[in-house]
């Protein structure tokens, strides 16, 4: 039985891969900060559930705290690592910049060391979609040039990328990267907009929608992505023997066992359209206050996943009608709100 270990476990995207890991056999490690960037009672309940699988472990701790860290992979002996741990959020970045270069930069840098010394067989990590920064040629497919983030989160995970490919290059460690787009599900976290837009709409509350209403994203259902993280774990990067056994559009670097991956749905969705589709999944109207811009967000964004499916066999595939249903029905169901709350609502 092979071990991996997630850091982020009681995260969102974290605590369902740690889920589908355990569902296929595998012994799981987990290791997370329980940090108070938002409700922790939802961080601890997915870390309850995780353990009452027996094949799931998992330490406390924070990702700058290396002794912590480098013993829960000295004792689980992992043959992969799977770094999801990060201060996340656009947002928060212009609120606290120092939180992201301690837990994205220095926490990551950790990660890393530990996956040199101990030799693992590949090391996975997250990066996000908002490394495109100030690209507008779209879908985004990875061998672009990324060199314009808006933001200091997305420039800590540029950072990332860039020390992923020096440790893959210097200690040959096989490292892929993801660069997620806008993923949502049940047990969300309560920053999102999908979150957000849910509880003010049962609260009777309007939803603030930026850039009036001119965004579109590519929303990409929780499931799929851990469908797709669960099949690049078996497919880590080699380095090829030159450059001319690199395929076109292929992001393999020429000089290190080290690949970039997009992970979307690969569909540009209106915001509008989304909302749309809360107030269906809802049978409710959601009243909204048109604002502006916020600073350091982008219109749109927009995945090519064309190199996943030619490594994986495999595309996200959720629509989201089914996504956001899946995710409203959760809500209520975490929240307890009946049906005739939701007919309260209706009647004013």
């Amino acid at each position: 039985m092979r071990t991996i270990l997630v850091t982020g476990t009681a995260g969102f995207i974290g605590f369902h891969l740690a889920t589908f890991l355990l569902s296929e056999g595998f012994r799981v490690a987990g290791f997370d900060g329980m940090t108070e960037y938002y409700d922790i009672r939802i961080k601890q309940r997915r870390h309850q559930m995780l353990l009452q699988n027996p094949n799931f472990t998992c330490v406390e701790g924070m990702l700058e705290d290396f002794d912590t860290l480098h013993g829960l992979i000295r004792d689980t002996k992992p043959s992969v690592i799977v770094h999801l741990a990060a201060q996340a959020g656009v947002r928060y970045s212009l609120e606290n910049p120092r939180a992201y270069m301690s837990a994205n930069v220095m926490g990551t840098f950790n990660v890393m060391e530990c996956a040199r010394e101990f030799g693992v067989d590949h090391l996975l990590m997250a990066s996000t979609s908002s490394v495109y920064g100030g690209n507008d040629v779209m879908p985004f497919i990875e061998t672009e040039r990324t060199e314009t983030q808006l933001t200091l989160y997305a420039a800590t995970k540029k950072a990332n990328e860039n020390m992923g490919h020096c440790y893959a290059h210097l200690w040959k460690i096989p490292t892929t990267m993801f660069r997620f787009f806008t993923v949502y599900g049940p047990w969300g976290r309560p920053d999102l907009a999908l979150f957000k837009f849910v509880k003010a709409a049962l609260q009777g509350e309007a939803i603030d929608v930026y850039n009036q209403g001119n965004m579109a994203r590519d929303f990409t259902y929780v499931t799929d992505l851990v469908r797709s993280i669960r099949l690049l774990i078996d497919t880590p990067p080699v380095e090829p023997a030159s450059r001319d056994d690199i395929l076109p559009g292929d992001s393999l670097s020429p000089v290190a066992p080290f690949r970039v991956v997009n992970i979307g749905n690969g569909t540009k969705v209106q915001l509008l359209d989304f909302i749309t589709e809360i107030e269906r999944s809802l049978n409710l109207p959601i009243k909204k206050t048109l604002m502006e811009m916020q600073k350091g967000d982008v219109p749109a964004t927009w995945a090519n996943s064309d190199l996943l499916h030619r490594l994986t066999g495999y595309r996200p595939e959720t629509s989201v009608a089914e996504g956001v249903r899946h995710f409203v029905d959760w809500y209520r169901d975490y929240y307890n709100v009946t049906d005739a709350d939701l007919a309260a609502l209706r009647q004013g």
